[in-house]
């Protein structure tokens, strides 16, 4: 038998669904690639038992002639900020650590239902802040991928990076990620892999710790295209428990792809052209610009005059709404508690936040504090958000004129955990290209290109208009059939 490990979420579901291999099989072969894989320290908790019963449900639903699924049998990676009714739930920090929760996330019910099955909770940045998955309480994330000629420890981007080791690393074949600022598709392109967040309100938010409410999108990465259609359709949805949910019928977007770009304008915005940018990430760029033309596509320069402020803008909205969401975590109802001996409740308060949160999650609040006090709102957080609206004009004034954008994912490939620890701002960098998207809440998604010298994948970023996740899909797809992106790590972990 083929080994199931390597094959994606479309290659399993209909492997199962026609009787190829049976679903229980696929959970085993991924339970034991998990086993085997905890050098890479993706999972924070693993849940062999439950891939296993859904996989069981699913193989008694093809006895019987069911429905299986959009999903059907595939087992999967679920970050650990969304909620798991039963299986512990901590955002990667101290402070919610043996938090069990007694409900499900809207998006991890509806992968269940979809006949997706659970191999455990991955490893995060502590409450997805962070670029390289080093600020976890439960330990640092290795990437798969190794730099040649060295045996340096290398990150697998962040906040999702447990997500994007696991699908790289072929110990799942999918995974639900984030994204905040680039937290699905930075990672994505450190580990070779494709990562979409779609449309903010697409995937409801209801069940997902909360980092920045206005930004935060959960989207699925996936080793393909194709992969990541199938997943969304089955994540997306009206949540009528989220008001940010958008009440729209989720489309057939896997029925629907189609490389061909005949009649279509991709936008190349000269901004995006920033110094420190690797020279093979601008080369890589450049190959993106003809492999789009190939496909039929026209290729026009565009404008985004206000992108070089999206990034302060960004570090002033998302901490703001970080100090106010990450209040709740006081030590009186749930989590970590900690109560020195005789204090009173501003004690335990203080306590509890000084043992349970990590240096970057108290950089983050007290940042956030500090921009919503009184004196400083008007002058940083009420600006940042007028930067935001014409953050979102540029794109919207760019739509007339073309029909998706094209950049890079990244300024840089991945780099040795600890390199960037003692430099905030080089590491908050890595999001340069992420964020504007993530500011005007527009579907995009990283497609690996290939790979660069030191032989670490590099990723191109398509950004699409509000709604036409199925325009950044085909576009991803005519990057990834041209691309032929076949590399994977070797397995140093097992």
């Amino acid at each position: 038998m083929t080994d199931l490990t390597e094959l994606g979420v479309k290659a399993l579901r209909d492997g199962i669904a026609s009787g190829d291999f049976t679903a229980r099989e696929a959970a085993e072969a991924f339970n034991v690639a998990v086993e085997k894989a905890s050098a890479l320290n993706a999972f924070i908790v693993t849940t062999p038992d439950h891939a296993l019963a859904a996989a069981d449900a699913v193989d008694a639903k093809r006895a019987k002639g069911e429905d299986l699924g959009k999903m059907g049998g595939v087992p999967i990676g679920m970050k650990d900020l969304f909620c798991t009714d039963g299986v512990q739930t901590t955002a990667a920090s101290h402070i919610l650590e043996g938090f069990v929760p007694r409900y499900e996330s809207t998006v991890s019910q509806k992968l269940w239902e979809a006949g997706a099955g659970m191999l455990g909770k991955l490893n995060l940045d502590q409450f997805a802040m962070g670029s390289s998955n080093e600020t976890s309480y439960f330990g640092n994330v290795s990437s798969p991928w190794k730099k040649a000629g060295t045996n340096a420890a290398m990150s697998p981007g962040g906040s999702s990076g447990g997500s994007s080791a696991a699908v790289a690393a072929r110990i799942a074949p999918a995974a639900t990620g984030t994204d905040t600022g680039g937290s699905i598709r930075q990672p994505a392109a450190f580990a070779g892999i494709t990562g979409i967040k779609p449309t903010y309100g697409r995937c409801s938010r209801w069940g997902v710790v909360a980092f920045a409410s206005s930004l935060d999108q959960a989207g699925p990465m996936a080793r393909s295209v194709e992969d990541c259609a199938i997943m969304l359709e089955a994540m997306a949805g009206f949540d009528p428990k989220d008001a940010t949910s958008l009440q729209m019928d989720v489309p057939n977007w896997e029925a629907a792809l189609d490389a061909d770009l005949k009649g279509k304008r991709i936008g190349i915005p000269r901004e995006y052209r920033m110094d420190g940018t690797d020279a093979e990430i601008l080369s890589s760029w450049e190959q993106g610009k003809e492999w789009l033309r190939d496909a039929g596509a026209e290729i026009v320069d565009i404008a985004l005059p206000h992108t070089k402020y999206a990034l302060p803008a960004y570090y002033i909205i998302a901490p703001a709404e970080a100090s106010s969401n990450l209040a709740r975590y006081d030590g009186v109802r749930y989590g970590l508690r900690d109560l020195p001996d005789g204090a009173g409740l501003q004690d335990m308060y203080a306590a509890t936040r000084a043992d349970g949160f990590g240096d970057e999650v108290k950089r983050r609040i007290l940042i956030g504090t500090y921009v919503l006090s009184a004196g400083f709102y008007d002058a940083y957080y009420t600006q940042a958000q007028k930067v935001r609206a014409l953050v979102a004009r540029d794109f919207e004034n760019a739509w007339s004129q073309c029909d998706a954008i094209l950049a890079p994912t990244t300024p840089t490939a991945s780099f040795p955990l600890g390199s960037l620890n003692d430099d905030p701002l080089t590491m908050y960098l890595n999001d340069v290209f992420a964020v504007p998207a993530s500011l005007a809440g527009l579907p995009a998604m990283s497609v690996p290109a290939g790979l660069n010298a030191d032989g670490l994948p590099l990723g191109l970023q398509i950004v699409g208009k509000p709604f036409d996740e199925q325009g950044v899909l085909n576009a991803g797809l005519a990057i990834e059939q041209r691309a032929g992106f076949t590399a994977k790590p070797e397995a140093w972990w097992c």
